[in-house]
């Protein structure tokens, strides 16, 4: 989101940050470069804990970057003047925010919403070690132990990156239809 031209973000409602429109607005200038293609960061829905990559609705612009209507706008712009417009999906995790995680934690451990995401039950005798050593890329354990339903020590989750950003289970047949939808919607 932090396309630049000499300096300036391309920020069309003046709130300091990046934005579709402001993006839009620079793209005759990227096409008179001889740029054929723009990548777009995450743009979608998020609490922000990772530059947009902990994503809570895959189907959403985030309010900070504008709207669906923008990005539909940009699209159109951009391939009238012949570039093509690449968006970052991220397959691998969502946000802890996301609807299906929030689900999971409102679950019991092997139920239909945790199967989504990877839980594991922890080692030791009540389960207080996390299921392996693996650590995360961010640093620190790659497991967060949950809390149930009912207040006690629960399962833990994998988060190959920032604990915000708990792993999807792509051996779950949900997971890949969800995600195929997802690219199809974009």
């Amino acid at each position: 989101m932090l396309v630049r031209r000499l300096g300036e973000r391309a920020d069309a409602d003046g709130d300091g940050t990046g934005d579709l429109a402001g993006i839009t607005s620079r793209l005759p200038y990227l096409a008179d470069l001889g740029v054929d293609a723009v990548w777009l960061s995450p743009f979608y829905t998020s609490p922000q804990h990772d530059g947009g990559y902990d994503v809570a609705d895959y189907r959403a612009v985030d309010p900070l970057f504008g709207e669906l209507a923008d990005f539909d706008d940009l699209v159109l712009r951009a391939h009238a003047l012949g570039l093509r417009v690449i968006v970052d999906i991220v397959p691998n995790h969502s946000s802890s925010e996301h609807v299906w995680f929030r689900a999971a934690l409102g679950s019991t451990p092997g139920s239909e919403e945790r199967a989504r995401y990877v839980f594991r039950d922890g080692r030791g005798p009540d389960g207080e070690a996390p299921p392996n050593n693996w650590q995360s890329l961010f640093g620190g354990d790659a497991w967060t132990r949950t809390t149930e339903v009912d207040g006690s020590p629960g399962q833990w989750y994998l988060h190959l990156f920032d604990s915000s950003q708990p792993d999807l289970n792509w051996s779950n047949p949900e997971v890949h239809e969800e995600m195929e939808s997802v690219l199809r919607f974009w």
